[in-house]
């Protein structure tokens, strides 16, 4: 009995091991000769290519095709209609693209450890989660970008609260016959994402969250009880000149760089800018008004396509971004390269760039912009009742212009 009972355990040994030899023959062979195409902009591609080809010398056979499309919103726009045989495996996309991409079914769900998770602030991967009733991951958070406030501090004091920043920016003004306080870009078309800051600090929110922990597009806070109690604010800022919708981006950056206004709102990308400026200078975040001012957040990262399982390379595709693209050492060569702050918090330590990381704590408490489809009927509206509020001589009051707004956009939702 004895001798029977080790002979079936020795042939299960063997046919498992038959199984994990044949396992491995055929995954060996999906990778052998196995081409991985991700799709990224100009701007990212060195950065993407470094970071692909460290992940390929650890899957021999694996070859990487990197193809960098004119402009980054490309990626997004032409995944539905490109041919199979030019499509990409994994893109790097934006936050806000994910609600689009994954009710197109042009993107799968991305499944993380729960040590990797623990790696991310909760509102990254939330940025990336998407779902009517189950929220699912479709992208790996990898940068964080964000504006901030720029700070003179040849001519200023960084200002910790708001009621100072308001009073050095107009003594600021007075002094220099400057047209605002404060630069901020806004233009004839608006900019809700310029001005968000000053949003959030009166109370303002585009959408609340369900239940279920979903984004709710019924539920609009562009006119929400704080921010209308608190809109007569808005009014007195735009009588003082404070800010004002006439500066758009070239003006606001022409503002600061000669010293016609001691603070600029602006983000990352500006950064080699201000650095070769020559002017002495810090990065803040906006000091809360009646609520914290925090930033919009635009979450970058890697989605993995549909079409990696047609191409028969889904499971090097969900590898590298699950696996290889959350860690440290990934997300700083991405981060660096493109200047925009590292999603992974260890990674976020290793950043010595002193504007960058700056940058990266005027974030904190950020909100990511809402990546469901119907923030397209947001932005315009949004902006509108900004530029209408802060024109300077005719311009709407607050209350008025942000009740508009939201009537504006509900409708436009439907």
């Amino acid at each position: 009995m004895k001798s029977r009972t080790r002979l079936i355990a020795l042939l299960v040994v063997v046919v498992a091991g038959m199984f994990a030899a044949f396992a491995g023959s055929v995954h060996a062979a999906k990778s052998a000769g196995a081409t991985l195409t991700i799709w990224t902009d100009q701007n990212r591609k060195d950065a993407v290519t470094t970071v692909a080809n460290a992940w390929a010398a650890k899957n021999p056979g694996v070859t990487v095709n990197v193809v960098a499309i004119q402009n980054f919103t490309d990626q997004r726009d032409k995944l539905g209609t490109v041919d199979v045989s030019a499509a990409p495996d994994i893109i790097t996309a934006a936050h806000d693209w994910t609600g689009q991409l994954a009710a197109n079914g042009l993107v799968e769900p991305i499944y993380l450890s729960a040590a990797v998770k623990k790696q991310f602030p909760a509102y990254t991967l939330n940025a990336f989660s998407y779902g009517t009733a189950i929220k699912k991951l479709y992208g790996v958070p990898t940068q964080i970008e964000n504006i901030g406030l720029v700070v003179n501090t040849k001519l200023v004091k960084v200002p910790t609260t708001f009621a100072q920043l308001e009073s050095e920016a107009l003594a600021y003004k007075k002094a220099h016959h400057a047209a605002v306080g404060i630069a901020v870009q806004q233009g004839s078309g608006g900019d809700a994402y310029h001005m968000y800051p000053f949003f959030s600090g009166l109370g303002g929110y585009v959408f609340g969250v369900n239940s279920a922990g979903n984004l709710d597009p019924s539920n609009i806070g562009v006119a929400s009880k704080t921010l209308l109690a608190h809109a007569s604010l808005v009014d007195k800022w735009n009588k003082e000149g404070l800010i004002n919708s006439a500066v758009d981006g070239s003006t606001a950056q022409s503002l600061f760089l000669k010293k016609q206004a001691a603070f600029w709102i602006t983000g990352p990308w500006n950064s080699q800018l201000l650095e070769q400026s020559g002017l002495k200078f810090k990065v803040i975040q906006v000091p809360k008004i009646i609520d914290n001012a925090v930033p919009f957040l635009g979450v970058q990262g890697f989605m993995v396509t549909k079409w990696a399982g047609v191409h028969g390379v889904d499971a090097l595709a969900q590898d590298f971004v699950a696996n290889y693209a959350t860690t440290p050492s990934a997300q700083v060569s991405l981060a660096l390269a493109d200047g925009r702050y590292p999603a992974n918090t260890t990674a976020g330590k290793q950043v010595t760039d002193p504007v960058l990381a700056e940058f990266g704590k005027a974030g904190v408490g950020g909100v990511p912009m809402p990546n469901i489809p119907q923030m397209n009927s947001v932005w315009g509206g949004l902006g509108a009742a900004w530029v209408k509020a802060t024109k300077g001589s005719g311009a709407t009051k607050a209350a008025t212009a942000f009740k508009s707004a939201a009537h504006a956009i509900a409708e436009a939702i439907g």
